[in-house]
């Protein structure tokens, strides 16, 4: 139940759960509501290390910005599952190293949308866009009129597409989204995924999957092989499909497993 001091934004549901703002709560955001943060806190309890999860996960997008940037020469990207943004944003990231970085952010909760439209502001020379947009409909984002006039399609891209499949539950196909979105990206193109998976610890992530399905949530954890078919025949780049602490850290991990998510970018030919 909503606190009866909340306000809904516009558009927004504050009855129902929300991915992108229970991880706002697990980060220490104030963009949620009780109904968030009861799922939140419950998936909290059967995984006591959810916020230091969420925390390398985010601490991913950085190193994978950076090193895309910096020695991919990728100057461009299409960030899809957004999420409220958390600073720095991926934009912030890449244009501290290429000024003229342009990136279009996807997302489908209104929340996102107002936030967006406040605090991803572009440098003077980069471009920041935002695409109000589902990844089941790849489609839509692809044939988007914004997408086409910020991005070349001629020059390599970065997508990025984190803690977001999990959402896709295996009857939609979310394999086949990525297929149709990696067949549009030109050759040098760099795909950087993260996915939840029980492959480290099934007890605490059955559990934490069962809180948020109990809520009315889609929550799908997957395996290694399950992930790496996300890439199809890209050529994962070094360090492979590993844990998200283990990929390219910033200095030595003591237990990479201890965040219970793979990550891995690969290269298009």
């Amino acid at each position: 139940m909503p606190d009866d001091s909340e306000v809904a934004p516009p558009g927004v549901n504050i009855n129902v759960p929300h991915s992108a703002r229970i991880y706002d709560y697990w980060l220490g955001g104030k963009d949620n509501f009780a109904v968030d943060r009861a799922v939140g806190e419950a998936m909290m309890k059967a995984i006591p290390g959810m916020r230091y999860m969420a925390g390398e996960n985010r601490k991913f997008v950085h190193r994978a910005a950076n090193f895309l940037v910096d020695k991919e020469r990728i100057g461009q990207f299409l960030d899809i599952g957004t999420g409220i943004p958390t600073r720095p944003n991926l934009h912030e990231v890449a244009q501290k190293i290429e000024p003229t970085a342009r990136v279009v952010y996807v997302d489908n909760d209104p929340i996102v949308l107002v936030h967006a439209r406040a605090l991803m502001i572009s440098s003077e020379d980069g471009r920041s866009e935002y695409i109000s947009a589902d990844i089941r409909d790849p489609a839509s984002i692809l044939n988007d009129p914004v997408l086409k006039d910020t991005l070349d399609f001629t020059q390599p891209i970065g997508l990025t597409l984190i803690a977001i499949l999990m959402l896709l539950a295996d009857e939609d196909d979310p394999w086949d989204k990525v297929a149709t979105l990696r067949d549009r990206m030109p050759s040098g193109s760099c795909l950087a995924i993260t996915h939840p998976t029980a492959d480290f610890n099934p007890a605490e992530v059955g559990a934490a999957v069962d809180a948020a399905t109990g809520a009315g949530m889609t929550l799908v954890v997957r395996s290694k092989e399950e992930v790496q078919r996300f890439f199809g025949d890209w050529e994962l780049l070094d360090p492979g499909l590993v844990p998200v602490s283990a990929w390219r850290p910033d200095e030595p991990v003591a237990e990479p497993e201890a965040a219970y998510y793979w990550s891995g970018v690969a290269r298009k030919p």
